[in-house]
């Protein structure tokens, strides 16, 4: 019987890289997003075995939409044996603007709440299955706070506390071989979210060159993992760089595009 991949934010970027890597490794796959429509037409351009796919409509942002995807794939295809929390936005703010206090709201309620939501229908059958794997899509972007990235720098950094948070509930439920959660931080990932940023992008990769490296980390079982390796060098680097330095390197950097000035979405950084 063919394992299940369950994966929202499936209707571009990251999650359609991680929904083709997953069906060519065998699994059956449910896929998760708004546009309907637009992922189904891609997953039979995709030559996709229609036997292993299904779409759900949910709106991540949306507590109880999100979690009715998760019950009607739990009754129709089963409970996953991967889940991957991938949906996102990310979306530049400045905080003397009133209209961007409605930015951050709606990046935490899709970033951090729609991410609890996303694993919360799973996690009665997983734990009484011992089995399964919960993974979160962070970013780089969670480790310092960079500049007009404040709600998704902020959110990014909330979703790597909170997985870190759910891994030591999951191993008190099920023990050190049971349910596990894995934590993806992502760098520079090519979308067309990612090709609106007017700033550099240093160790940029393809969607699906991510996606490959991110199959493996979950495959083998790792709890957190930075995608490519040398921006796990560059977090190194800037979790200890003096605060005086970092202002200083970071003084002269482009900010991300404001609400209605470019794409929004989960691209990587």
């Amino acid at each position: 019987m063919n394992r299940l991949a369950f994966i929202t934010g499936a209707s571009s970027g990251i999650g359609q890289a991680l929904a083709l890597r997953f069906h060519r490794a065998g699994y059956n796959v449910a896929l998760v997003a708004r546009r309907t429509t637009e992922t189904e037409a891609w997953a039979v351009a995709q030559g996709l075995d229609a036997a292993r796919w299904r779409v759900y409509g949910a709106d991540v942002a949306v507590a109880d939409s999100i979690v009715e995807a998760g019950r009607l794939c739990i009754r129709q295809q089963g409970v996953p044996d991967v889940v991957i929390a991938n949906a996102g936005i990310s979306i530049g703010m400045d905080t003397a603007m009133r209209e961007d206090i409605d930015v951050m709201a709606q990046t935490f309620a899709t970033n951090n709440i729609g991410m609890a939501a996303t694993f919360h229908p799973f996690i009665e059958g997983m734990v009484a299955r011992r089995s399964g794997a919960l993974v979160g899509i962070a970013s780089v972007a969670g480790i310092r706070g960079l500049p007009g990235h404040g709600a998704y720098c902020s959110s990014k950094a909330a979703v790597i506390s909170y997985c870190e948070s759910l891994r030591g509930d999951m191993r008190r439920a099920t023990g050190r071989d049971g349910v596990r959660v894995v934590t993806l931080l992502p760098g520079y990932i090519d979308t067309p979210l990612t090709r609106e940023n007017r700033y550099s992008m240093p160790f940029l990769m393809t969607a699906e060159a991510f996606a490959d490296e991110a199959f493996k980390a979950i495959e083998a079982g790792m709890s957190y993992r930075v995608i490519p390796w040398q921006m796990g060098v560059v977090a190194r680097l800037l979790r200890v760089l003096p605060n005086a330095l970092f202002d200083k390197v970071l003084s002269g950097r482009a900010r991300k595009h404001r609400k209605g000035e470019g794409v929004q979405g989960n691209g990587g950084s």
